[in-house]
């Protein structure tokens, strides 16, 4: 392979060069956009007012749910189990096993002792390991209000459904209203351009333009076939059969008389 020559390899570095800064050109007029700058500023400021909106949204749910026990958290629905996995944890109550999938917060200690007597351990709210077995059982649940729903069933959380319908709703009437704004900010603007350039056109009518003359619509092909069969059938009806011409025969040549 041949070496290159100085001459050459400055060629292919300033070639290099003039490839980057061309690149580099590209990319900030992309960035510098309107409608990339646009985008950019409006998943901040979504992300910023979404976050407004969530807490507004909670306070609102707050309010309107304040008798529910719980509040919006504690509007769940569990579904009855139907697999084992989904029965709960096993209880000793009353010298039965039973799986409870929920309880509630006031029955938290007992359901504690009924659980480690299934395990074949007896204990009060005053032995030393209570809450060892409280936090083992407590770890197989999540609170949803003032209910401890088991992690394996399937519920029906209703308080995220209202929550994010109401999210929602807001949204769509704040980004309405924008909408709106937004639009008569702009026909509003056009009214002032048409105003503006009516007064230039008065006190300058020479650089008038010319109005455009709407040029008649052509015929489609349906239309053109249309009319073409219209025409031939009216020339077959109006028009007359011309009787052929007679050709005479061609006279006959005089014979000389005869002496």
């Amino acid at each position: 392979m041949a070496k290159l020559t100085k001459e050459e390899k400055a060629a292919r570095r300033k070639e290099r060069k003039a490839a980057g800064k061309g690149l580099w050109d590209e990319f900030k007029a992309f960035i510098n956009k309107g409608n990339a700058f646009m985008l950019a500023v409006g998943v901040v400021i979504g992300g910023a007012f979404s976050a407004i909106v969530t807490a507004f949204v909670n306070i609102l749910t707050s309010l309107a749910t304040w008798p529910v026990p719980g509040g919006l958290k504690g509007l769940v629905t569990v579904l009855p189990a139907v697999t084992d996995p989904q029965k709960g944890a096993a209880m000793q109550i009353g010298g039965e096993t039973v799986y409870k999938q929920f309880f509630s917060t006031a029955e938290v200690n007992d359901m504690v002792i009924a659980f480690a007597k299934a395990q074949g351990v007896d204990i009060t709210t005053q032995s030393d390991t209570f809450v060892q077995w409280k936090n083992s059982l407590l770890g197989l649940y999540t609170l949803h209000g003032t209910t401890w729903t088991y992690n394996m069933s399937a519920i029906i959380d209703w308080g995220s459904l209202i929550n994010a319908i109401i999210a929602f709703i807001i949204i769509a009437l704040v980004l309405f209203a924008i909408v709106k704004a937004m639009a008569a900010a702009n026909e509003k603007k056009a009214e002032l351009e048409a105003k503006r350039l009516e007064l230039y056109y008065q006190k300058h009518p020479e650089e008038r333009p010319a109005p455009v003359e709407e040029e008649a619509p052509k015929p489609t092909t349906e239309e053109l076939l249309t009319a073409i069969l219209a025409e031939m059938r009216a020339n077959k009806k109006g028009g007359k059969k011309e009787a052929p011409a007679k050709v005479e025969a061609p006279a006959k040549a005089e014979e000389p008389a005869k002496e």
